[in-house]
């Protein structure tokens, strides 16, 4: 057990010191993205027009040629969940996490990505979903579930970006093609190690939650 415990120990810390190097850069972009979500949020509880028939011409364009959505509405609840977690993953966090190198490009997608969270907070009809307890707590939660991961992995994309112009002492060393610091690329690989399985834990939640409605 001590063997095992060991590399386990070691593997925490090193998750534990790669998170706090990038904790700038992390809350700034969850601080970012909740900033949007409440924009959105407000322009759709107070009619504005072009926010709602975004949020409809989305939705409706989620359900056509999304595979998450298509599962769903085909009662594929788990297969739902799996299409979205790659979705976020591979389509989602992983290009703004390259895209953080270069520290600002990924922001207005986090703008939007944050905006388009908060018109989401409507049905259909464009009643709120924040009437409903239920229905409130299940919107927060999932949105929550999801900004948290999006925002560890722009965070540790925007930290790597800033080491390349402002190296601190822990990133002195080899650098890939004598420009982006390994040990900043490996931070990015040892956050990774917890945006993963939060973004599954996220989607699971969001298609397996016995208050999806």
């Amino acid at each position: 057990m001590r063997g095992i415990a060991s590399p386990l120990r070691n593997t925490v810390a090193a998750i534990s010191r790669a998170v706090n190097r990038a904790r700038y850069p992390i809350l700034f972009t969850a601080i970012f993205y909740f900033l949007f979500v409440f924009i959105g949020i407000i322009m759709v509880h107070t009619g504005n027009r072009f926010a709602l028939d975004y949020r409809d011409r989305l939705v409706n364009q989620s359900l056509q040629s999304n595979p998450a959505s298509i599962a769903y509405s085909q009662g594929n609840n788990f297969q739902a969940a799996l299409w979205d977690f790659v979705g976020n993953l591979v389509l989602g966090a992983f290009p703004k996490t390259v895209s953080g190198i270069s520290i600002l490009l990924p922001y207005p997608m986090v703008a939007q990505q944050g905006w388009v969270g908060g018109i989401v907070s409507v049905h259909n009809d464009h009643t709120s979903r924040l009437i409903d307890p239920h229905s409130a707590i299940y919107y927060f939660l999932t949105l929550f579930l999801q900004l948290v991961p999006y925002s560890m992995a722009v965070g540790a994309g925007v930290n790597a970006g800033i080491a390349v112009f402002r190296t601190p002492l822990y990133y002195e060393g080899r650098k890939w093609f004598g420009i982006l610091p390994e040990e900043a690329l490996r931070d990015v690989a040892r956050i990774y190690l917890i945006v993963i399985p939060l973004f599954l834990i996220a989607s699971l939640w969001e298609f397996l939650s016995p208050w999806n409605m």
